[in-house]
């Protein structure tokens, strides 16, 4: 049996890897010159600068990377715990709040930043428990036929079904049942928190999205630095996927998928020279955005899917600065991660938080005596289609190194290496519609149940990727590929049995 898969992020290694290591035959399509996706590196003078990922989660025993490179047989990447995960910086504020991983720690600065909302965080910590037992047990969600359902009832713990009403509510409902309404600096923590995972503020996210996102950087789990550059994770799973087997097909570009009788049969595929050809599948795994899902379907897209996906929220873009710069530029003790909003003056419509990671020395990202800074902010997708993009370019350049300067010496000596990355270049580089970053919202209309599923309402089609359940970051387009992968098994399991019967 052949399966084929389009894209080569984390999700489609993934997915490809496991079906090869269960013996079938198994092809990438990769419009890109490397694997990894928007978890990819690209580098520039001796410095090694990452796409988009900049943190993992998952590495750790009983982690669901640890556990896709055990089947595999290839070694976990190298990594360091992210402590803190992140340093936040709220408006106007000279110290950080900072996220420990230790939740003794951690409990210990939420108390001293945010008196009286303990009961708040402890309530957050209880379903962080539940939500993360619950998806150890590998539910289908959301479910689309009966083995879906039969996987996900078996799932089902009492403590579960008596949290299930809270998939209705956001994180900001459960902040004013608290007290917490009117907590300003609470409030602007867990927005700024909220967007970097779900694209939504506080009182958009949908609480059980939120207490996972919250409260994965703590121990026993956590955030990871890798070693190297994020390109480790990819370059491990393409490890796994070639040993048993597999094959990855770089600058081919899969530009229709063909359905006949509502199964899918294969796809049209370009190479670099612009040259066609058809392809046979008998599955095929699609780790696009649902957008360009639509695309590659066109006019064998079910209407109600095709109407679903285009009542969905705006996606967002994302700006993005590099930077190499002498180490003289970086703070002594600086975190890996930091949060800043922009000052008023400079201030970016849209979003003004500005996401920033940076290297440590030795971790392989810069030359000795140098490190890497990269900055990024969520845009708007339109405003970078229309108007004077150089300006406008300019003008995001010129106001992020105006917010880091403030906490970085980016004096011109300091600065070896200087470019940004618009929603148009992730475009360009992913093949993603219009650069849109981040999946799907993390809103109540939008997550768990009432989600995308993996499996799509096309025979034979599966989604996988930062557009389905659970979500965006490497660990969420990892579980999504192995749940898509178990729902493959247990199709051809099924029509096996079909066909011994005629």
């Amino acid at each position: 049996m052949r399966i084929g898969v389009i894209g080569a992020g984390i999700g489609g290694l993934t997915s490809a890897a496991l079906l090869a290591r269960r013996g079938f035959e198994v092809v990438v399509w990769e419009q890109a010159a490397q694997v990894g996706g928007c978890a990819s590196t690209f580098r520039r003078g001796g410095f090694t600068f990452e796409v988009g990922a900049t943190q993992a989660a998952g590495l750790e025993p009983g982690g669901i990377h640890y556990e896709v490179f055990t089947e595999l047989g290839v070694p976990v990447p190298p990594s360091c715990w992210c402590d803190p995960a992140c340093a936040v910086y709220l408006p106007g504020e000279a110290e950080p709040v900072r996220v420990w991983r230790d939740p003794e720690r951690w409990r210990a600065e939420r108390q001293r930043q945010f008196p009286g909302s303990e009961p708040f965080w402890q309530f957050l910590d209880r379903l962080f428990q539940v939500g993360w037992h619950f998806q150890q047990r590998q539910p289908v969600i959301p479910p689309r036929s009966w083995w879906d359902w039969t996987q996900l009832l078996q799932s089902l713990h009492l403590d579960t079904l008596l949290i299930s009403p809270l998939s209705l509510v956001t994180v900001g409902q459960v902040l004013h049942v608290f007290g917490l309404g009117g907590h300003h600096r609470l409030k602007t923590f867990l927005d700024m928190q909220l967007k970097l995972y779900s694209q939504c503020t506080a009182d958009e996210t949908a609480l059980l999205y939120g207490v996972t996102a919250l409260g994965i950087a703590h121990a026993p789990q956590g955030l990871h630095h890798l070693q190297g550059s994020m390109q480790g994770l990819s370059q491990g799973l393409l490890q796994g996927l070639q040993r048993w087997g597999g094959r990855v097909r770089r600058r081919q570009r899969v530009t229709e998928i063909v359905v006949k009788r509502n199964r899918v049969q294969g796809v049209w595929v370009e190479n670099a020279r612009g040259e066609r050809r058809y392809e046979a599948v008998d599955h095929l795994v699609a780790n696009v955005t649902a957008v360009d899902l639509v695309r590659l379907l066109g006019e064998a897209t079910p209407r109600g899917y095709r109407r679903r996906i285009e009542q969905l929220p705006p996606a967002s873009g994302c700006f993005v600065l590099y930077l190499g710069v002498k180490q003289a530029a970086i703070p002594a003790n600086c975190p890996l991660h930091l949060q800043f909003m922009y000052d008023a003056q400079g201030e970016i419509a849209e979003n003004n938080s500005l996401f920033v990671s940076v290297s440590q020395p030795g971790d392989g990202r810069a030359p000795a005596g140098m490190a890497t800074i990269i900055a990024s902010s969520f845009t708007d997708m339109w405003l970078w289609q229309q108007g004077d993009y150089a300006a406008l370019k300019r003008q995001y350049t010129e106001q992020a190194l105006a917010r880091l300067g403030t906490f970085f010496d980016l004096s011109p000596a300091n600065i070896v290496h200087c470019e940004a990355a618009t929603p148009r270049t992730f475009a360009r580089y992913t093949a993603r519609w219009q650069g849109m970053v981040g999946g799907i919202g993390q809103r109540v209309t939008t997550f768990g149940a009432l989600g995308l599923a993996t499996r799509t309402p096309i025979e034979h089609l599966w989604l996988v990727g930062d557009s389905v359940h659970p979500g965006e970051g490497t660990a969420g387009v990892s579980y999504a590929a192995k749940q898509a992968v178990a729902q493959i098994m247990a199709e051809v399991g099924r029509e096996k049995q079909e066909n011994s019967h005629d």
